[in-house]
């Protein structure tokens, strides 16, 4: 029985505590190293880089009165100066929800709002860990310690993921929950497909008659991916990209497990976990999302938390008026996102993400403002999200074959690196001239890495199998050679790469000259 349920489902990954051991101590090698790559000077700029402006002094209101409170103008410098609590009585007009900013908050209260370090320290702890759920979750979806590991190194030294990871703002915390929520779903995927499989298997062995294929209502694993879901959506909004790509990508895998198994009819298996799927999901979505604003609902003075009792003929009048108010609030966030269109010198086209065709200027210093002490008469200081060109100019490819392996071989693993790269990507195609940036790639650059680590494992290939002819264990020869050569270079590449660019990405005091030579095009200055 053991036999065919493996045949089904496919070998267990670990098997001897050997393997369970190598499994765990390359990715956290690799995440000892991205810790250190995001810890080591964080407080450096004490200033407040970009939109720290609005998330680092929200973060601390919010811990202060619990919600987000509005600040005079031209008050940057007096707050990093440590004059922090002269924001001003009435609740701030805030675009996005507030899970983000609450973990930021944490190492504010940790640290104190005065140190940088601590407005930096929880974007810094969640880049560290998305190495290693990036290094934990390939090694599942490709079945291989190496590869995993691997993908853990790349995203590491990807300089998008480390400026975002020293910088007290969003993305990295939406990037954090949405790749959790694609962990989990992995797990769930093995944890159905097992029992699917343990269901045909033992019918199968026992009395003639039909199938009782199981209806799986409790999964665990999904439920935990769910949450993880909405509190993406509770960072950015557009964590609700990510929630339908993978919940839509989760029923397709329980379709074709059940198609394995050999259930009929593909209809009969879209309703039995399509129907539980949304029954479940679409509820706990909305009310762990509306819990995330606890501190509006029990504020007095957030932004509009009484238009409901101020405008008593208007709204959705079913709602609460507590939830009146709420959904007012989000109208105007949403008529905010859809209509942003104020002009920026960084504003870039999606198009040109993927190339790292205009990366955003998070933080400029040169001789203009008397920054001295390079050794020469012009020096700079600078951070630029400027991601790894080895990485994402080899992830340009890698994606290409990616494509080409799920249209054509309807790999299932391609499909899912396919589904964070869209979710994260494509719905930027369809907002016209709205006002975005670049950075906001970082949230789908783990599974371009994994894109990039897949087709290490196609050139690779696995093991030759023993036998009259092999050559001896351990020795690579032909194809698998070639892949092993060209995957060390691109990883040996990468590394260069990124301690070529550590500078302009962490404010490493440098001549001007050694800034400018990093600017390999217009577009990047």
């Amino acid at each position: 029985m053991a036999a065919e349920v493996e045949r089904l489902v496919g070998p267990p990954l670990d098997t001897t505590p050997r393997e369970r051991l190598w499994g765990w101590l390359g990715p956290l090698l690799v995440t000892a190293v991205a810790g250190l790559l995001r810890f080591w000077d964080l407080a450096r700029p004490h200033a407040l880089v970009f939109d720290e402006t609005y998330y680092v002094r929200n973060a601390w209101t919010m811990l202060a009165t619990g919600i987000e409170m509005s600040w005079p103008a031209d008050t940057d410098k007096s707050f990093v100066a440590g004059d922090v609590n002269v924001y001003s009585s009435t609740g701030d007009y805030v675009v996005h929800p507030p899970v983000g900013k609450w973990m930021i908050a944490v190492g504010e209260q940790l640290f104190g709002v005065q140190s940088s370090f601590g407005w930096r320290f929880s974007a810094a702890l969640v880049g560290t860990l998305c190495v290693l759920v990036v290094a934990r979750t390939t090694r599942r979806l490709l079945g291989s310690t190496l590869l995993g590991t691997t993908a853990g190194l790349l995203l590491a030294v990807d300089g998008l993921s480390l400026v975002m990871s020293r910088t007290g703002i969003l993305d990295i915390f939406l990037t954090f929950w949405v790749l959790v929520a694609f962990s989990l779903l992995l797990l769930d995927r093995d944890w159905m497909r097992r029992r699917l499989a343990v269901a045909a298997v033992a019918a199968r062995a026992g009395a003639a008659g039909p199938v009782a294929w199981p209806r799986l209502w409790w999964r665990p694993w999904r439920l935990a991916a769910v949450l993880a879901l909405a509190l993406s959506c509770g960072v950015k909004w557009s964590g609700l990209y990510f929630t339908a790509a993978f919940l839509l990508m989760s029923v397709l895998w329980d379709v074709a497990a059940r198609r394995r198994a050999g259930q009929p009819g593909w209809w009969t298996a879209l309703l039995r976990d399509g129907v539980p799927a949304a029954v479940i999901a679409l509820p706990t979505l909305v009310v762990v999302y509306t819990a995330t604003w606890a501190g509006w609902f029990a504020s007095t003075t957030g932004h509009l938390r009484n238009w409901a009792a101020e405008n008593p003929g208007q709204g959705v009048q079913w709602l609460p008026p507590a939830l009146r108010s709420l959904w007012k609030y989000h109208q105007d966030m949403w008529q905010f996102h859809t209509t942003l269109d104020s002009p920026h010198a960084y504003k870039s086209s999606p198009w040109a993400w993927m190339v790292q065709g205009r990366p955003t200027s998070f933080y400029y210093q040169g001789q203009a403002q008397g920054v001295t002490g390079c050794g020469t008469d012009s020096c700079t200081e600078a951070i630029t999200s400027l991601g790894n060109p080895v990485v994402w100019w080899t992830g340009c490819l890698a994606l290409l074959v990616v494509l080409f392996c799920w249209a054509l071989k309807r790999d299932w693993r391609a499909g899912a690196v396919l589904a964070g790269v869209a979710a994260g990507w494509l719905p930027w195609f369809t907002v016209g001239d709205r006002t975005i940036f670049q950075f906001y790639a970082v949230v789908f650059a783990p599974f371009v890495v994994m894109a990039v680590v897949y087709c290490f494992g196609l050139m690779t290939g696995p093991p030759a199998p023993a036998g009259a002819g092999s050559p001896p264990g351990g020795v690579l020869t032909g194809r698998r050679l070639a892949g092993v050569v060209v995957s060390g270079c691109v990883v040996v590449l990468a590394v260069v790469a990124a301690s070529y660019f550590w500078p302009v990405w962490t404010a490493e005091l440098i001549p001007y000259d050694a800034w400018r030579a990093r600017m390999w095009f217009a577009s990047w200055i």
